[in-house]
């Protein structure tokens, strides 16, 4: 029989999480601690990663920090070169930074098109390119980046994030097929509604926030906590035939119909 539970280990590993100073960014990087990795805790926010890196190393794991701005396409080249200097290989790479801009496609303005595209969809491919090249050398790792259930499924003011999730989905399931068989594994998440500073301004409106609970099978949001456990399968061997995969974690959000329950 396997031994399961060492599947989900990551003692002896390093992971990177970009985005965590918050949500689930910080859930990420909590939970490939937990499981043994050495969590290297990186946001645009220097202090709110280092707060991150503080809270692991406080419960007894080992985490580090670093400022990074994953639009800046050379200085994430350069932490990449930076961290395999210093750690030599990095097993598991996370990136959760995203923007979104609620407004209708014929509202959005150049500026808007910009900042979302330039975070979200230039970002995660800094990142994929950074990760894929060292990953390549070594023959080995993971990486995991964030899209949304937004990839599959809109609503208005969505068009442009919808756009750059799809887009993220495109990205990591090329580079899959072209680092599968050097033994790199590169997937995704989609999350449905998760309570994190993102969706601030739908909490924010008791109408709304109920709306989106009810409009999944479990009825509620998730709270960034729950991110925690996909994010470790992917990054450990328990999931070590899986590449180029779309993993929802949207409550059954893209499983079911909608709100209508008929009697049946």
């Amino acid at each position: 029989m396997p031994d399961v539970p060492s599947l989900f280990r990551l003692d002896g590993r390093v992971a990177f999480v970009a985005g965590a100073a918050s949500g689930i960014g910080i859930a990420a990087a909590e939970g490939l601690a937990a499981a043994g990795a050495f969590t290297i805790c990186t946001d645009i926010n220097g202090p709110g990663a280092e707060k991150a890196a503080t809270g692991i190393r406080a419960q007894g794991g080992q985490a580090e920090s670093f400022a990074l701005d994953i639009t800046d396409l050379a200085a994430v080249a350069q932490a990449f070169l930076a961290m395999e200097k210093k750690h030599r290989q990095i097993h598991a790479v996370v990136a959760t930074p995203a923007v979104n801009i609620r407004k209708r496609l014929l509202d959005y303005t150049a500026a808007d098109f910009d900042k979302v595209l330039r975070l979200n969809l230039a970002g995660g491919f800094h990142v994929l390119q950074a990760a894929g090249r060292h990953m390549l050398a070594k023959k080995s790792g993971s990486i995991i980046l964030f899209s949304s259930m937004r990839a599959v499924t809109v609503e208005p003011g969505q068009s442009i994030y919808a756009t750059t999730k799809a887009g993220l989905i495109q990205m990591v399931r090329g580079l899959a097929s072209e680092l599968g068989p050097a033994g790199v594994r590169v997937n995704c998440i989609a999350p449905g509604v998760v309570e994190s500073p993102l969706t601030a301004p739908i909490k924010s409106q008791p109408e709304w926030y109920r709306a989106y609970a009810n409009r999944n099978a479990l009825n509620r949001w998730a709270t960034a906590g729950e991110m925690a456990g996909p994010v470790v399968f992917l990054a450990s061997d328990a999931s070590s035939y899986v590449t180029g995969a779309v993993l929802f974690v949207d409550g059954g959000w893209t499983a079911i119909d909608g709100r209508f329950a008929p009697p049946v």
